[in-house]
């Protein structure tokens, strides 16, 4: 188990706005992902060190929007100026955690522009929409070079984050200590003063650290 990727739901100024404008603080390009023809969505990436990477995404007009878990989070962050969406958690076996949610995992995929298909599977998302502060699940079908990731130069990585939650209650809902997929990132956590989640996130670059 260990930290994926952290989601941001573009503002009212749309994808490639949000993405320009956390990309001038960041002083790195965020590049285009695709669309997630399951979930309504579409995204752009920024790949980061240590298998991780920042993704901005946005729920297009499409019915799948208003039906796929992932759509509706994407649209009702967006709804309220966008911002931070959640934090995602890869696993090798989805099994246990199926069992732990009584539900089966649903497929995800996208095609890059370039028209190489990425494939995966995911759980949680509904925990997350109920519950902000809660991580969903994911587990990648392609090779490690596929990962969004893939591409990184090392130069920017993930120093923090700050979650308003209770580390206890994400425990329970990871089936683990939840330092266990956040062993490399420091994480704060602030007693919730309205809708938990994430509030920040803190991005080491070549010309020091920001907060985004």
């Amino acid at each position: 188990m260990r930290l994926d990727h952290l989601s941001y739901a573009a503002g009212p100024d749309g994808l490639a706005a949000t993405a320009a404008r956390l990309a001038q603080a960041i002083g790195r390009e965020f590049t285009d992902g695709g669309v997630h023809p399951r979930f309504g969505t579409r995204n752009m990436i920024l790949p980061m060190a240590d298998r991780t990477y920042l993704e901005v995404v946005e729920a297009l007009d499409h019915p799948a929007s208003d039906k796929a878990p992932f759509g509706q989070a994407v649209k009702a962050r967006s709804a309220f100026g966008g911002g931070w969406l959640g934090w995602v958690v890869a696993v090798d076996d989805l099994t246990p955690v199926e069992e732990r949610l009584g539900r089966p995992a649903v497929v995800g995929s996208r095609h890059r522009p370039d028209g190489t298909e990425l494939r995966w599977k995911q759980i949680g998302v509904n925990g997350l929409i109920a519950d902000p502060q809660l991580p969903f699940f994911i587990h990648w079908e392609n090779d490690d070079d596929l990962h969004p990731s893939a591409g990184a130069d090392g130069s920017i990585s993930l120093a923090g984050i700050e979650i308003a939650g209770d580390p206890q209650r994400v425990s329970e809902w990871l089936g683990e200590p939840v330092e266990a997929p956040l062993e490399d990132v420091k994480v704060e956590w602030v007693a919730p003063h309205g809708t938990p989640g994430i509030l920040a996130a803190q991005v080491q670059t070549p010309a020091g650290l920001v907060r985004i």
